[in-house]
């Protein structure tokens, strides 16, 4: 299960919750109990970076490369900011 940040507009208070992906977000702040308790956006605590597990782990024979060698087209990289 999602682990969710989720803030307090009003008084500002902040608790990471265990949550399933469907269950409806919380509404009411456990601290002061407004209905100002909202989900707040954030990273995932992971990142999908380099060939990637599609390209090794799961493919058998000769699927597993599938970009050839000496190919004219290579990954960019981007910076985050």
């Amino acid at each position: 299960m999602p682990i969710y940040e989720y803030v307090c507009d009003d008084c500002g208070f902040e608790k990471d919750i265990i949550q399933k992906m469907s269950e409806t977000p919380l509404k009411d702040c456990p601290s002061c109990e407004a209905a100002s308790f909202r989900k707040r956006i954030s990273a995932a605590g992971f990142r999908l970076a380099g060939t990637g597990w599609y390209e090794t782990d799961f493919k058998t024979g000769k699927k597993k490369n599938l970009v050839e060698k000496g190919s004219s087209s290579t990954p960019t990289e981007s910076s985050a900011g």
